[in-house]
C-alpha cells in the first residue's frame, strides 16, 4: 500500500536513515517531498531479481531479507536489514537489473524514491553522493567478510560470527535483539537447520548465550 506524506513528517523518519546523515533541514525536506511511504505486510517480495530497477527503498519500521535463488528454488540469504538502511542503491548507479530478491521478514514500513527523482537529488549533492559512496563501500566490506567466514570458520564459528553481528551493546550486555528463524540463520551460513539448532543448543549449555524475553544475550565475551 502506497501513500503520499508530508515533507515535515517524511523528514523526522529520514534523520534516522543512515544515507542522509549530515543532511540540512532543507536537504531533507527536499527529500522528503519525493518518498512515497509503503506499509508491506510479512513475506512480500519488495525486488525481484533480473527486473529493472527503478527505485531507492529506505527502511523506517522492520526489516528485510536479500536473498538469491538457485535453480531448485533454495534459497541463500545474503544480508539482512534492518529500519535505517537501505536497499536498490546499487542499481540506481549503474543502472543493472536487480541482482536479488528483497522479501520483508515482517511487517514493514519503507519509504520509496523513485530512480528519477533521487537522479535529479544526487545532482548537485555532495553530502548525499558521499553517503551512497561510504553505504557501498560498507556492503563490500561485509560481503568480503562473508567470504572469508564461509572460507575459513567451521558453521560453529560462522554461527558465532552472526550472532555478534546482529547484536548490539545494551545496559552492558551484548544483545541481540532482532528475530532470526534458525531456517533464516541456516540460509546465510551455509549450513542445515539441523546443524544451526545443534550449535546454538551447545551454546545454551556452555552458557555463552541464553534466551531472555525474545531475545539473545551472549555472555561469551
Amino acid at each position: 500500500m502506497e501513500k503520499p506524506i508530508g515533507a515535515k513528517s517524511t523528514r523526522l523518519l529520514l534523520r534516522n536513515i543512515s544515507l542522509f546523515s549530515g543532511l540540512s533541514e532543507a536537504q531533507l525536506d527536499d527529500m522528503g517531498r519525493i518518498a512515497v511511504l509503503r506499509q508491506e505486510p510479512r513475506h512480500k517480495t519488495i525486488v525481484f531479481v533480473g527486473a529493472k530497477t527503478d527505485a531507492l527503498f529506505l527502511i523506517v519500521r522492520g526489516s528485510v531479507k536479500v536473498l538469491n535463488r538457485d535453480a531448485e528454488g533454495r534459497e541463500v540469504i545474503l544480508s539482512m536489514l534492518g529500519a535505517g538502511e537501505c536497499f536498490g542503491e546499487m542499481g540506481l548507479i549503474d543502472d543493472s537489473p536487480r541482482s536479488a530478491d528483497v522479501v520483508t521478514n515482517e511487517p514493514c514500513d519503507l519509504l520509496a524514491i523513485s530512480k528519477a527523482d533521487f537522479t535529479r537529488a544526487l545532482s548537485g549533492n555532495a553530502e548525499l553522493c558521499l553517503n551512497i559512496m561510504k553505504n557501498l563501500v560498507l556492503r563490500l566490506r561485509e560481503a568480503n567478510q562473508k567470504i572469508e567466514s564461509l572460507a575459513l570458520m567451521d558453521v560453529y564459528g560462522r554461527v558465532a560470527k552472526l550472532l555478534l553481528d546482529f547484536s548490539e551493546i545494551e545496559n552492558g550486555q551484548r544483545v541481540m535483539k532482532r528475530k532470526i528463524t534458525k531456517l533464516d540463520m541456516a540460509k546465510m551460513v551455509g549450513a542445515s537447520r539441523e546443524m544451526v539448532s545443534r550449535v546454538m543448543r551447545d551454546l545454551q549449555d556452555r552458557g555463552v548465550i541464553r534466551a531472555e524475553r525474545g531475545r539473545i544475550v551472549l555472555r561469551g565475551e
